[in-house]
């Protein structure tokens, strides 16, 4: 059976009603969604940063071990070479070994200058790794009490949005696919998620603008949709409001 203009807006009308419902719900969870996936990321991104800091730490302590050994070689070296003094047998072979052992010794200040700015480094950046430490427990912290506080906020409205949804399912099937098409873009366009809207105080409730006289007599007859000129909305007469919503 064909349905009257009056059925059809009153059939839009119901199923804005119940989607707003379900905004509403979903409005409840606010930001806390976004919250929660900015903190996850946030944990992450300072495990990733506490890992290439430890692993920097690791590289440092190598560099000390491996400057250390090279100290030890040197010492090794200027031992043997002066060992070796004793037998020379001209200034040639003096000044050649000496001049080894000096090699050595310049070795060993480079090897001890480099060893105490690693150490500086080591210092500032264990300072830095416990700060990240520190700050990736708060995060963590954070990070469950929004979890916990979402999933509370779900755990009460769910049940209840998933009734509106399947009700807003069935209030779909009696709608013509042209006129849902139309309200589906219209929602989706509209920040407010408001594709149909009534007549307050002379003007469209979605966009607050004015609506002449004429065009708001055609809106209350219910004979033809009308869209806003403005906001493109579907307009519907406040009395809409009053009438209620089918279960």
């Amino acid at each position: 059976m064909e349905q009257s203009v009056e059925q059809k807006l009153k059939a839009l009308y119901e199923l804005q009603t119940i989607h707003t419902q379900v905004d509403k719900l979903r409005q409840v969870r606010g930001e806390l969604p976004m919250e929660v996936a900015d903190l996850e990321d946030e944990v992450a991104g300072l495990d990733t940063r506490i890992q290439k800091i430890k692993n920097d730490l690791d590289d440092l302590e190598d560099s000390i071990v491996n400057r250390k050994n090279m100290i030890k070689e040197s010492l090794a070296a200027i031992k043997k070479y002066e060992t070796q003094l004793n037998d020379v047998k001209n200034n040639r072979e003096y000044d050649a070994i000496s001049k080894e052992i000096e090699i050595q010794g310049l070795e060993i200040q480079v090897c001890e200058k480099k060893i105490k700015e690693i150490g500086f480094d080591i210092t500032a950046k264990t300072e830095l790794y416990e700060k990240s430490l520190a700050n990736q427990q708060e995060r963590k912290k954070d990070l469950e009490v929004k979890k916990t506080e979402l999933e509370n906020i779900t755990a009460e409205t769910q049940k209840e949005e998933e009734e509106l949804v399947l009700k807003g399912e069935k209030a779909e099937k009696v709608i013509e696919e042209r006129l849902l098409t139309a309200y589906s873009r219209l929602r989706n366009n509209s920040k407010n998620g408001l594709a149909v809207v009534s007549i307050q105080r002379d003007s469209c409730s979605g966009c607050f603008n004015q609506i002449p006289p004429q065009r708001q007599l055609d809106i209350r007859q219910r004979k033809k949709i009308i869209v806003c000129e403005h906001c493109g909305r579907i307009l519907v007469d406040e009395g809409f409001i009053a009438e209620p919503v089918e279960a």
